[in-house]
């Protein structure tokens, strides 16, 4: 459209086609309001284009333009309000920001105020018009037309499930790029105009789009955004709801990560702080593996859960270092794990007096730093002779990986320099074997982690083979009977034997779609169980709110650290501590009988909950969250839980989080 490149008429017949296809959709009549969410994606199309283009329509094409914007004014005015509790952030819609109106809702507003103020943005640059004169005499071209594919067919029978399958298909096929993480004041953003908050937030999406796997470069060009004012917090705010995002969010987490490593965002931290107890649980359970990833957080069980992830990144004699001038987060360190080393000398550790003391020479010999070669002779005369292969690789074995076990530094020189003596040891495989056998035994802490996690699916690996196997054999049974059935004529299978193996394709189908339904009725049947026992009587009107007003023993936190975004004044770029490329975060966690003042200086309840409040908070998140990553899949057998389930008898709190989580309408609660 600039400097007509693009002539201005072709765009406005993509704009009239996509908006008369979003018109059709929503009309109760001869449309399909379940798929609004396609509807909308073809308006927001249409919306997001008018900062860029908005201006060079209204003056080349100023009828056609209105025209289009009193058609969008007349679909919003026929569309339904789009309530996304089941993906908000926040419990409740606590986001801090424009709880009462959708994404599309927000963005038609702020572009009203865009055309009432002529169409002027400056955050969107012009580059076109250095090159006015070359451009406007060369060709124009036009838009091709374009086709919307059909609408979907209603279901036979319309009804409030019917509906509810549909929209979430819907949901699927278009979902919203982003929603937005409000977690700081708007003073923060007031010299903003309402459409740089839109401009700079397409800006950064499309920096972490085109940027994906190259972190460094994205975070250089994500603080050199051309617009003319500081925006620090709104891409603070932006990155951590892509994070967040939810059901899923756009790439992987740690990809967010390492862009937020090299930039400053301290105060998007507290920020985020101040508000966990109303944070989604799937999103906190991101936000625990992102600090994992970054630095401490204050919060009794979500610094466990951060120490648990971080013994496992480093290992704990690190981390117990980072924090020793904050002795109260000691106690939430996970136990010290360790190498079982044979002959330590501990009681209780098998040994002999003469393998302890062929232990202690080697140890010696390695302290004197003795090369491979001598130790290899050592071995090959005063061990391997005397005492066998197994007794020589126990004690060798035993010594270098105790030696080594104080970090992964010490493991590794040890395996560089002493490797050849394990390979002289075990030059067969079955020799080999017991050397793998001796090391996994005996390895440092980490290795014992992942025996643990190695015996779970193993475990798992057997119930998955005794499945299989059952499900092999009715394969057989189904394929002999098929057989039996099975006559050619000519070469060809006659009717019986197609129908045979079509009753064995539907009889599987059924089995399938069984056990999901079993195991989802099994599963929210628990839940509930568990919840009734729990959760105050349905008859009190209790809310999650209520329940968060119930305290208990509280816990105050102080952060030494502002939660300002500092930013260079000259170019824009965050500063960084002089210590690390990040940022640091140091919490003193203790007990006190006031709940924790925030920044603004209100209370904050985030610590001083019940224990079985917060329990229930806590599973009910849990719900929410398992029926939003599963929806598809509990679709289908939505009539069967309602039936069975979420009856009326079913406490409140847990349909509202279940359907929540699934997308259903507020009025089906």
């Amino acid at each position: 459209m600039c400097s007509k490149v693009i002539q201005p008429a072709s765009v406005v017949v993509v704009f009239e086609t996509l908006l008369s296809s979003a018109a059709i959709t929503v009309d109760e009549e001869k449309g399909n309001p379940s798929w609004q969410a396609r509807a909308d994606f073809y308006v927001i199309c249409i919306l997001s284009c008018l900062p860029w283009g908005g201006a060079e329509l209204a003056e080349q094409v100023p009828e056609e333009i209105e025209r289009v914007l009193v058609g969008i004014q007349a679909y919003m005015s026929i569309r339904r309000h789009s309530s996304d509790s089941g993906l908000s952030f926040f419990e409740d819609g606590e986001s801090g920001g424009d709880v009462e109106k959708d994404f599309l809702e927000d963005l038609w507003e702020r572009i009203q105020v865009l055309s009432n103020n002529g169409w002027k943005v400056e955050s969107v640059p012009r580059p076109h018009l250095s090159f006015e004169a070359q451009l406007v005499a060369g060709k124009s071209h036009e838009f091709g037309p374009i086709s919307c594919p059909e609408q979907p067919e209603l279901p036979s029978t319309i009804t409030s499930l019917a509906y509810g399958k549909q929209k979430h298909e819907a949901e699927l096929k278009y979902p919203q790029r982003t929603h937005r993480l409000n977690i700081f004041p708007a003073s923060k953003t007031e010299d903003l105009q309402p459409i740089d908050r839109f401009v700079v937030e397409e800006y950064l999406l499309d920096v972490l789009l085109f940027f994906n796997g190259c972190q460094k470069e994205c975070a250089s060009f994500m603080v050199g955004l051309p617009v003319p004012f500081r925006y620090e917090y709104l891409m603070a705010e932006t990155i951590f709801s892509q994070l967040l995002l939810l059901p899923h969010p756009p790439f992987k987490p740690i990809y967010y990560t390492l862009v937020i490593m090299d930039l400053f965002v301290a105060g998007a931290v507290r920020a985020l702080f101040d508000k966990i107890a109303d944070l989604d649980m799937e999103c906190r359970t991101r936000l625990i593996l992102w600090f994992s990833h970054h630095l401490w957080a204050p919060q009794r069980v979500f610094v466990q859960e951060v120490f648990e992830r971080e013994v496992r990144l480093s290992y704990w004699d690190k981390i117990k270092q980072s924090i020793e001038n904050a002795p109260a987060l000691e106690k939430l360190l996970p136990p010290k794990g360790g190498p079982n080393f044979k002959y330590s000398g501990v009681n209780g550790q098998e040994k002999t007096e003469q393998e302890q003391a062929l232990s202690a020479e080697l140890s010696n010999k390695v302290k004197e730093r003795q090369s491979a070669s001598e130790i290899i002779v050592w071995i090959e005369k005063s061990i391997y002779p005397i005492h066998g292969l197994e007794v020589t690789l126990s004690v060798v074995v035993q010594t270098l990986l105790d030696i080594g076990s104080k970090s992964f530094t010490h493991l590794i020189t040890i395996l560089e320099r002493y490797g050849q003596v394990m390979a002289k040891l075990c030059s067969d495989q079955d020799k080999q074997v017991m050397l793998i056998t001796e090391v996994l035994s005996n390895a440092v802490s980490k290795t014992y982690n992942r025996i643990t996690d190695l015996r779970k699916e193993i475990s798992s690996l057997k119930k998955g083979v005794i499945t299989a196997e059952e499900a092999a054999s009715k394969a057989k049974a189904y394929l002999e009977a098929a057989e039996s059935k099975l006559t050619l004529v000519e070469g060809e299978p006659v009717l019986e034997a197609k129908e045979a193996l079509l009753a064995r394709a539907l009889d599987e189908n059924e089995v399938l779609d069984s056990t999901g339904m079993v195991l989802f009725l099994s599963l929210y049947k628990n839940f509930c169980t568990v919840l009734m026992e729990r959760l105050p009587d349905a008859s009190s009107d209790v809310t999650l709110q209520s329940l968060k007003s119930i305290h208990g023993d509280s816990m105050a936190v102080d952060l030494e650290e502002s939660s300002n975004m500092e930013v260079d004044d000259e170019n824009g770029i965050p500063k960084k501590s002089p210590n690390s490329p990040t940022f640091h975060c140091v919490a003193k966690i203790r007990h006190c009988p006031a709940p924790f003042q925030s920044n603004e200086g209100k209370a904050s309840n985030t610590c001083n909950v019940k224990e079985k409040e917060q329990w229930c908070l806590s599973t009910l998140g849990y719900v929410k969250a398992f029926s939003r990553q599963y929806a598809s899949e509990i679709w289908p057998h939505i009539e069967k839980l309602d039936a069975e389930v979420f009856t009326e008898d079913a406490h409140p709190l847990l349909r509202k989080a279940v359907y929540s989580g699934l997308g259903r309408l507020s009025n089906e609660l």
